[in-house]
């Protein structure tokens, strides 16, 4: 197996790719066996420094609309489907958001993102999000990011004149598991709205989420369709089973299994931003591993409805494994 990763790696360093097969091979990888696991690390590293460099990005969100989201999506606190107590409110006020950006701002954060519930959002609420985006452009110096679900090309054409630079959509998971996570849209939707933001020439950060009873094969089909979509910012998700969900029973995946998923992201986009996302603080004290492992990116601060890590303290230890933040 040490050989199988050096030849990969070997092949990408020199501009080639990991096929299908090799990389369901490596996630087939004991997490047990740590010596070979800290082998795919390394060479997930060592890619990650040829192809990105040492400058990790930062981002944070702001969940600015909450709760009563029409669609199903099996591991969301915020579908009116299942009952998680999780806090209802509508969009919120410009000076809360101000105040919440300003704050990560000092703290350290290069992205600030807007985040809202829901299939999409139209109308009234819409043309709100459209003023919300131009003021911070004008009184923050974060670059700004936006995620509100299913959109159509002239709205992310209205997102990009307003300021925003980068949208947030993610495919979850494979085409062939998302029937079972999610009924009420299809996975076509998503890559339609995907498509809809790259044609208005906004960034996209697209990703998913491991852990909710996918196969490794699902992930790796995940990984290559995002690679496929051109898409360079790849947020992972490590499911956080919520109470009230149909989820809420699902078995954590081991920290090592997500971080070795996370390597083969990276030696299947090397060139991409490999970012850590909601979840990953069930890692617990591994979590400085994945700096070594491939990951360049992080989500910083509070999720949507879970609590993160302080960002000065993300920062402590992402510059501790030799990145500039």
């Amino acid at each position: 197996m040490k050989t199988f990763i050096k030849e990969i790696e070997e092949r990408i360093l020199a501009g080639g790719e990991i096929t299908y097969e090799e990389a369901v091979k490596l996630m087939e990888i004991d997490e047990k066996n740590e010596e070979i696991l800290n082998v795919l690390f390394d060479a997930a590293n060592r890619i990650r420094e040829k192809f990105v460099g040492n400058e990790a990005d930062l981002c944070t969100i702001m969940n600015v609309k909450s709760g009563r989201c029409s669609e199903d999506c099996k591991y969301c606190a915020q579908s009116s489907h299942y009952q998680t107590g999780v806090d209802v409110y509508g969009l919120l006020d410009y000076d809360k958001i101000l105040e919440r950006a300003l704050e990560m701002q000092r703290d350290g954060a290069g992205r600030f993102s807007l985040v809202t519930s829901g299939r999409g959002m139209n109308g009234e609420d819409f043309e709100k999000l459209l003023k919300i985006y131009e003021k911070l452009v004008q009184d923050t110096n974060l670059k700004i990011c936006a995620s509100h679900g299913i959109i159509s090309y002239e709205q992310a054409k209205k997102l990009k004149l307003a300021g925003v630079s980068m949208y947030h959509h993610n495919l979850e998971t494979s085409k062939e598991f998302y029937g079972s996570i999610c009924t009420t849209h299809t996975y076509e939707d998503r890559i339609n709205t995907i498509k809809n933001v790259q044609k208005s020439g906004l960034d996209l950060c697209c990703g998913g989420i491991i852990g909710m009873g996918e196969t490794i094969e699902d992930q790796v089909r995940m990984a290559f369709e995002i690679k496929g979509l051109g898409i360079k910012s790849v947020p992972i998700n490590i499911l956080n089973p919520v109470k009230g969900t149909p989820l809420e029973d699902t078995k954590k995946i081991a920290a090592l299994e997500s971080l070795k998923t996370m390597a083969v992201f990276r030696l299947i986009i090397p060139d991409g931003s490999i970012r850590y996302a909601g979840g990953r603080i069930a890692l617990g004290d591994l979590q400085y591993v994945g700096f070594k492992a491939g990951v360049n990116a992080a989500l910083v601060g509070n999720y949507l409805t879970t609590v993160g890590n302080k960002i000065v303290e993300d920062i402590e230890m992402i510059k501790k494994q030799g990145f500039k933040v």
